[in-house]
């Protein structure tokens, strides 16, 4: 096990890791304070070797690094992979690719919804993982000794953890299942931070054109300030604050200031100006241009109790066929299903489909109805289903 600190050292260790048909991977970082991670240590180990990277050691360059993750020969084995592939995304606009997300793996093989790393470790191998430095530092120098191999354990066990699982999903041919997932964390758009899109993070709900305009304006200057200045969004300017600005639209200083979610004298301030900008630029905006507001539209009785029978289904479905519900439906997607058989939702598509979702259509439908049988629900054929 090699510390690497040198550009030409960390060349070798990923010469040596490209030989092998996969390549474990994970990374600390820091980002309580910044908009950007910061990059502090990387792991990887392959089937014989581990390495630590120190990321923030004076005048390493990481490109041997990017190269062997550009290296579509080599699978490149995370656990919960999306911060680990970000930060990828941000250093060296790259993607690794192929990935295999051992999470993922697990949700698809059943062993329950976003499972964490050392709980995997030790159902899947007996393994306990010490969590001592789990909540640490890492931009301190040096490393202990107990970093060191917490750092280390998290590759070396993650070898075997891949192991199992790629021989679990051949065995069950649910292999195709998670490379649909692999697909959305191997895209650009999945990490994109446009600013012009940074009001679809927002949970602010709006009801008029104008609040949509205004929310959007202003949501677009929180991000490109965050980036700018690498401070987390909340700091530059919290979302109850950008809700109370959409609703309350204030055109001038004096308005501004009159709003409860900022503080007193922000007004004066550039961000304020900016804001009063921002907003004015949103009022300007064609109504015809901008993403429609969504109405909020209640179930029906009738749509609400076939949704609650629809999660008696797909808990039952998902108990029968160990895979975790979390990765076939959501509530969000049985609402959805209740409402319209024609629901752009991914449990009506691929393997999900197969899975559950014709037998959700059918149960809405009234062509099978659930029962129960020796103290376990059951899907029944309806022989002369009601229309």
């Amino acid at each position: 096990m090699d510390l690497v600190v040198s550009t030409p050292a960390l060349a070798e260790a990923c010469d040596r890791l490209s030989r092998h048909p996969f390549v474990t991977v994970d990374t600390e970082f820091l980002r309580e304070s910044t908009f950007w991670p910061k990059l502090c240590i990387v792991q990887m180990a392959g089937p014989d070797e581990a390495v630590v990277i120190d990321a923030l050691a004076e005048g390493l360059d990481l490109e041997p690094f990017f190269k062997l993750m550009a290296n579509e020969s080599i699978v490149k084995v995370f656990h919960a992979a999306r911060q680990d592939v970000e930060i990828c995304w941000h250093r060296a606009k790259m993607i690794p690719k192929p990935i295999f997300d051992t999470q993922v793996a697990a949700m698809v093989l059943g062993h329950g919804d976003s499972i964490s790393y050392d709980q995997l470790v030790q159902r899947l191998t007996g393994d306990q993982i010490d969590k001592t430095s789990r909540f640490t530092d890492w931009s301190r120098r040096p490393l202990s000794r107990a970093q060191f191999e917490y750092a280390i354990s998290d590759v070396t066990h993650l070898r075997q953890v891949y192991q199992k699982l790629n021989d679990d999903l051949a065995r069950g041919g649910r292999n195709e299942w998670v490379q649909e997932e692999m697909a959305i964390l191997t895209s650009p758009q999945t990490y994109s931070q446009e600013p012009e899109r940074a009001w679809e993070r927002l949970r602010t709900r709006v009801k008029r054109p104008r609040e949509m305009g205004v929310l959007m304006e202003v949501a677009a200057w929180r991000e490109r300030e965050a980036q700018l200045r690498d401070l987390p969004r909340q700091r530059v300017l919290k979302d109850d604050a950008i809700a109370e600005i959409a609703t309350q639209q204030p055109k001038t200083a004096d308005e501004l200031a009159r709003l409860r979610a900022l503080p007193k004298g922000f007004e004066k301030s550039k961000s304020g100006e900016a804001i009063v900008a921002a907003v004015n630029a949103g009022l300007a905006r064609d109504p015809q241009s901008l993403p429609k507001v969504a109405r909020d539209r209640p179930l029906s009785n009738g749509a609400s109790a076939t949704v609650e029978l629809l999660k008696v289904l797909l808990r039952m479905t998902c108990e029968l066929h160990g895979v975790a519900a979390k990765v076939v439906a959501t509530v969000d997607d049985l609402e959805k299903i209740a409402s319209s058989e024609n629901a752009e939702v991914p449990a009506l598509k691929g393997w999900r489909r197969e899975l559950f979702g014709e037998a959700a259509l059918k149960l809405k439908r009234g062509d099978t109805a659930l029962a129960v049988q020796d103290g376990r629900i059951v899907l029944i054929e309806r022989s002369n289903p009601e229309r």
